[in-house]
């Protein structure tokens, strides 16, 4: 492949005051088609000039070379890091989350239309309102959620819901409900998030969702907490039994301990056992306990 690299005189003048002149400077091209304009940002990018005010190119010529090491050309490409999977639910006005809770409303603040005699000829916005719960579609819950003065939202600390290494364990064709602590002896799971496919994602948004979804039992949730993970999720109604009376023991041990839990997960069964990475970040809201969530993986 031909090599091609520009030779100009440049001036630069600052933002803050003063210049530079530079006098048959030369630079590495993409290509031979490289316009004055790309070879200016090029300029500036690769002497790592800061606050520039304008920059004028004069005696530019372009030429067959070897190019040698301007930044920005001919960089390596990213390594493949993987493909993600989303994982959460579609929020959407009148969506059916947990039965008995509000749906979202959205309702617009300024149409398009409205935005007309606010800016220039040709520029739009909409601007809107969701009105809706924090249980809403896919979720997070921090300490606060159940524990008055349990950590917010906006305390939860990003080490331990970002890349999260994940142990998923398929469950769709268990007889029981309740997964119990047996389940999860077979792993090394200190550190990690644990996600817990049950296929019931299967039945979001349909009246089957609401009754006999599976959950994790009180002492599986021990052994999860015990184990030191740092987030559960699962991708049914509720972590807990709610059709078990009112106890909630999953939700007690997990966020007692700083455990984030995640409900309403889809898509798991595109996950491998073991081997992906999962991230779940929520808003940085204050005095807030859940919010949904866009939580995804990584892939190979």
């Amino acid at each position: 492949m031909t090599d091609y690299r520009a030779s100009f005189d440049a001036r630069v003048e600052f933002a803050n005051g003063g210049g530079l002149t530079a006098e048959g400077f030369r630079i590495d091209l993409p290509s031979a088609g490289a316009s004055e304009a790309e070879v200016a940002r090029l300029f500036v990018q690769h002497l790592g000039l800061a606050l520039v005010s304008s920059v004028s190119l004069t005696g530019l010529t372009i030429v067959e070379e070897q190019h040698r090491g301007t930044r920005g050309i001919a960089a390596a490409p990213p390594a493949n890091r993987g493909r993600l999977v989303d994982l959460s639910h579609t929020i959407r006005a009148g969506l059916i989350t947990y039965p008995g809770l509000p749906s979202p409303v959205i309702t617009p603040h300024l149409t398009r239309e409205q935005s007309i005699g606010k800016y220039a000829p040709g520029t739009q916005f909409a601007m809107d309102i969701i009105t809706m719960i924090g249980n809403t579609g896919t979720y997070i819950d921090s300490p606060f959620h159940r524990y008055e003065g349990g950590t917010d939202l906006a305390g939860l600390p990003l080490e331990t819901l970002v890349d999260q290494p994940a142990e998923v364990f398929h469950l769709q064709d268990v007889s029981s409900r309740g997964i119990p602590a047996s389940v999860f002896f077979d792993r090394d799971l200190a550190g990690k998030a644990v996600l817990l496919h049950t296929g019931w994602s299967a039945n979001f948004g349909l009246p089957a969702y609401a009754t006999g979804a599976p959950f994790l039992t009180g002492g599986g949730a021990e052994y999860l907490a015990a184990q030191g993970v740092t987030l559960v999720g699962i991708d049914s109604l509720n972590i807990d039994d709610t059709e078990g009376g009112g106890e909630r023991p999953a939700h007690s041990v997990l966020l007692r301990v700083g455990v984030h839990v995640v409900e309403h997960l889809t898509n798991l069964d595109s996950l491998p056992p073991s081997g992906s990475t999962v991230t779940a970040v929520p808003p940085k809201v204050e005095g807030f306990g859940t919010f949904p969530v866009r939580v995804f993986a990584r892939v190979g």
